[in-house]
């Protein structure tokens, strides 16, 4: 169930290199919230500001203009940092900048033993982990042997055996081929689906979208768009004018609806495409 927000921005704004001549106004006024329980993406090109609206949530970033709060704490506030990185995880791109150990299960315990607690719990949380991504099997395994979709599952599960209440990930699979997508994505839903965790998805794959509860939109800083997944898909024209796809699902009831199939507009799921061509039969 999805209840009240959890992470909300007010006017946020950001500029890097503030205070030269040629700073950069990375978010203008964004006006957004994180519900407690949804799997929410977030998605527009590169440059667009979603990553530097992301590092807002656990403190990386600390807001100059507006104000960010996370379960009611305000992240201006450093005395409230250490709390709220506990409270959200992040996920980055390239999971090698998040392994540290030479072991995964050594890896997947270094932010538990960070947060000082003791051995017993420390080796719960690993096994957790590890059961949760069905990745028990790589527990004694060098993350540098590992494929790259592996490795980013290791790095989920780092930030998983901390517990925390809500997961960012910053476009996890945008270095990975289609079989190590599918797999991270796949963990990524079950843990929002059967965990319960609070999931931010960075991306800008149209096919990782469509199994959001919720989607955001940026251009140049600014929310753009906003809504359930089928409903901002609707938009045509709009999507296409930001840079952006539409899910291969979307894309072939379009192509046929222009072709007289009586398809309904809302379509976004293979599954759906099928089951709408079935009945027409």
């Amino acid at each position: 169930m999805i209840l009240n927000p959890f992470i909300e921005t007010t006017d946020l704004s950001f500029s890097y290199r503030t205070g030269s001549s040629n700073a950069v106004r990375a978010l203008k006024k964004v006006n957004m919230q994180v519900k407690l329980g949804e799997l929410l993406a977030i998605t527009g090109q590169n440059g667009s500001g979603k990553s530097t609206l992301a590092r807002h949530f656990n403190g990386l970033l600390t807001a100059r203009e507006g104000k960010v709060l996370v379960d009611g704490l305000s992240a201006a506030d450093k005395e409230n940092t250490a709390a709220i990185r506990r409270l959200v995880g992040m996920v980055f791109q390239n999971p090698d900048n998040q392994l540290v150990s030479s072991i995964v299960e050594e890896d997947i315990a270094f932010g538990p033993e960070n947060l000082g607690l003791p051995p017993a719990e420390i080796r719960e949380r690993v096994d957790w982990a590890l059961d949760t991504l069905n990745i028990s099997n790589l527990r004694r395994e060098s993350p540098n042997q590992l494929s790259e979709g592996q490795k980013q599952l290791v790095a989920i599960a780092g930030v998983l055996a901390m517990k925390p209440r809500c997961i960012v990930l910053d476009e996890p699979t945008a270095h990975l081929d289609p079989r190590g997508r599918r797999e991270v994505i796949e963990n990524v839903l079950c843990l929002n689906r059967i965990e319960g965790i609070t999931i931010v998805l960075l991306t800008h794959f149209m096919s990782e979208v469509v199994n959001c509860d919720r989607m955001i939109v940026m251009d140049k800083g600014e929310v753009k768009m906003e809504g359930a997944p089928c409903d901002v898909f609707r938009q045509g024209e709009k999507i296409l004018n930001l840079g952006l796809d539409f899910p291969v699902a979307a894309r072939l009831s379009a192509g046929l609806r222009r072709k007289g199939f009586p398809l309904p507009d809302h379509i976004i799921h293979i599954e759906e495409l099928i089951d709408s061509l079935c009945q027409l039969k």
